[in-house]
């Protein structure tokens, strides 16, 4: 893979020809006071390591070093890991590398420990953590300014410093370790795949706030100049257009590790031996961790030489470790959905109940998560919500204002309508997929699918059984044949659902019309 030709981190467009930066556009020579960065604080492999005997031994020999020989050579200590590989699902790619244990470890040993100066962090590009911090508590994440640095660095090709990790992040082409890109890099048609899941809006959402950050890019290039203008080329929504830049962003997504107690400038690392090359897992408790002058690795469970090794990703759903990372875990304990309910804003008593919700911890418009394995708690949590939503009498509605803890009146009538509701929710959201359990089973069956579609459909599958679950009597007291009154699931196009109806008709359904 050349390098030097922009396919970004993983990125499969060939760099256009850079122009000069016009007139218009050039920097102005006057620096903000708030530039206080000095050349000399720049990373390593920046232009102003280009003549050092450092960037030249890298420019010599960094070529035909893999990551683990480069990384030995620039000072990783003796570690017990080795670089392997698997093949790629499309054999237009390259094999995807991992880690793997190069001896048996047992729980407790420090699989590799990377030195600071082997590791990418906000302190280290900006040079000044002064600035680091105003530039991601402003409009710019780190995860934006990781990937602009990179971009950048690529365009020095064999003459940067990381040239073999920007060339193993090209490798890998943003891909987790089941070969899969985020689904951020879709296409239209694929992420049909995801229909009927809240993750496609999640997808399009994550996707305006990277247009967003790119929109912003200027803004590091201006303040930041200390390190930019070692780099000879336009300022970055001329030099890469924004195609470029989501790959870029996804590919330091895939790989981004979130550093404890450290500063708020160290706290998102690019580790080289680390993610995409090991493996997530939600059930692992072993973490990269921040210990003096380095970053290490200390695993949670006994490894054969070998075996590829795990890390934890932290406690996230399965749908943000489909757009993260490009895969599901079908045995994640903090997988869930989440159900948004809301009090009616048309109800004569929505300021009172309002109040009421939030002495209670809630607000007006509550998102309850449910966890796999615990719906019945999370139906729980959410009935006296929705009970409160249905209270219509003005003394009952004192007497609960007069309560302490989420009590409301409950009659047989009341409390049938608040099941029905829930009942007919859950019943409209199973209806908006396209295939059923049986249906997905079948299709996962197939060992020739698409390895796109796999993840999806593992994804769907999963949400589907909550769902399922959340409708069981055991979980929910009330059948779909007791319904007091069907709702049409062709009127329930969005996931909101509104708690209570207009004093008069409690035993009926109000839904919002949804977008």
């Amino acid at each position: 893979m050349d390098v030097a030709c922009l396919r970004g981190l993983g990125f499969s467009s060939p760099i256009p020809q850079l122009l000069r930066t016009p007139p218009r556009l050039r920097r102005s020579p006057r620096r903000s006071p708030l530039l206080a960065c000095q050349a000399d604080t720049l990373v390593a492999g920046s232009r102003k390591e280009k003549g050092s005997s450092r960037a030249g031994r890298v420019e010599k020999g960094a070529e035909g070093l893999d990551l683990k020989s480069w990384l030995v050579k620039e000072g990783l200590p003796p570690c017990k890991v080795v670089l392997k590989e698997r093949p790629s699902h499309d054999g237009k790619l390259r094999p995807i590398h991992y880690i793997a244990a190069s001896e048996d470890l047992q729980v407790g040993d420090v699989a590799f420990l990377v030195p600071n100066s082997l590791v990418v962090t906000l302190e280290r590009v900006l040079g000044n953590e002064t600035v680091a911090e105003l530039l991601t508590t402003n409009k710019l994440s780190e995860l934006a300014c990781l990937a602009l640095y990179l971009m950048y660095e690529k365009k020095q090709g064999k003459e940067s410093f990381w040239y073999p990790f920007i060339r193993e992040l090209d490798r890998q082409r943003g891909r987790g370790q089941l070969a899969v890109e985020s689904p951020l890099l879709w296409s239209e048609t694929e992420l049909a795949y995801l229909d009927g899941s809240p993750t496609r809006a999640e997808v399009l959402e994550r996707y305006e706030g990277i247009k967003r950050e790119y929109d912003e890019l200027d803004t590091v290039w201006f303040m930041a100049g200390s390190l930019f203008k070692q780099y000879p080329y336009d300022i970055p929504t001329v030099a890469f257009p924004f195609e470029i830049f989501k790959q870029a962003f996804v590919a330091v997504q895939s790989c981004v590790v979130h550093l404890q107690k450290v500063s708020l400038a160290r706290r998102f690392a690019l580790v080289p031996l680390g993610p995409p090359l090991l493996a997530y897992k939600s059930n692992c408790k072993a973490m990269l961790t921040a210990v003096d002058d380095a970053v290490q690795l200390v695993v949670d469970r006994p490894y054969k030489a070998g075996e590829s090794i795990v890390v934890w990703c932290g406690p996230q759903p399965n749908s943000r470790l489909l757009i993260n990372y490009g895969f599901v875990d079908e045995d994640n304990p903090y997988d869930r959905i989440s159900v948004e309910i809301a009090l009616n804003t048309d109800d004569p008593q929505y300021q009172e109940k309002r109040l009421v919700a939030q002495r209670n911890g809630k607000l007006a418009v509550q998102v309850f998560n449910v966890y796999v394995g615990r719906e019945k708690e999370a139906i729980s949590d959410m009935l006296p919500f929705l009970r409160l939503g249905y209270v219509s009498d003005q003394a009952e509605m004192q007497s609960v204002i007069s309560s302490q803890g989420p009590i409301c009146p409950v009659s047989p009538c009341m409390e049938r309508a608040v099941l029905d509701q829930l009942l007919c929710y859950f019943e409209a959201r199973l209806a908006r997929y396209s295939t059923t359990l049986n249906e997905d089973e079948a299709m996962l069956a197939d060992g020739n699918l698409d390895p796109k579609k796999r993840v999806a459909l593992q994804l769907l599958r999963l949400e589907k059984k909550m769902l399922t679950q959340l409708t069981e009597q055991q979980t929910l007291p009330v059948t779909k044949h007791d319904l007091v009154h069907q709702v049409d699931p062709s009127f329930i196009v969005s996931g909101q659902l509104i708690a209570g109806v207009p004093a008069g008709r409690l035993c009926d359904l109000n839904w919002q019309a949804m977008k």
